[in-house]
């Protein structure tokens, strides 16, 4: 029998950082399967906490994923945090701009997923990066993460 709470804990582990696994997934999660057997969507107590992307073999987060990971991961870890004065904007699902972005974890590459925060750490969204760290730092100008689910 294949156990899946472990191969989607390793691909966390692989994707976010060292125990991000154990973070995200509890021991009684339940497994949304594709037509073809797949790991699809992991789900625990009635909320979805991550998709596994088909095309890439990552996750993309839901809420409950990011709130898990945002109390797991110190600050800085996998956060792009903005000005405080945009929050509203951003917890609708609005996407982030480059020349919003006041402090970014220096590792994050574009197409990470990442968790967006405002100045005092608050979670507000998470979403896929589409700059790199360096990039929404220096830019002044254009998309720095697309919002993929706010805490609206």
């Amino acid at each position: 029998m294949v156990d899946r709470l472990r191969i989607v804990r390793v691909i966390a582990d692989y994707q976010f950082g060292s125990g991000a696994g154990k973070a995200l997934f509890p021991e009684n999660c339940e497994f949304l399967m594709s037509q073809k057997g797949k790991i699809r969507q992991i789900i625990y107590n009635g909320k979805r906490i991550a998709t596994l992307k088909a095309d890439s073999g990552l996750f993309t987060l839901s809420i409950e994923g990011a709130r898990r990971l945002h109390s797991f991961f110190p600050f800085p870890k996998l956060r792009v945090v903005v000005l405080n004065e945009i929050s509203d904007f951003i917890i609708n699902g609005r996407s982030v701009f480059a020349k919003h972005v006041v402090n970014v974890d220096e590792k994050i590459r574009a197409n990470d997923e990442v968790l967006v925060v405002n100045e005092k750490d608050e979670l507000l969204a998470t979403g896929k990066s589409l700059l790199s760290a360096f990039e929404m730092l220096v830019l002044k100008k254009g998309v720095a993460v697309k919002i993929r689910q706010g805490m609206k």
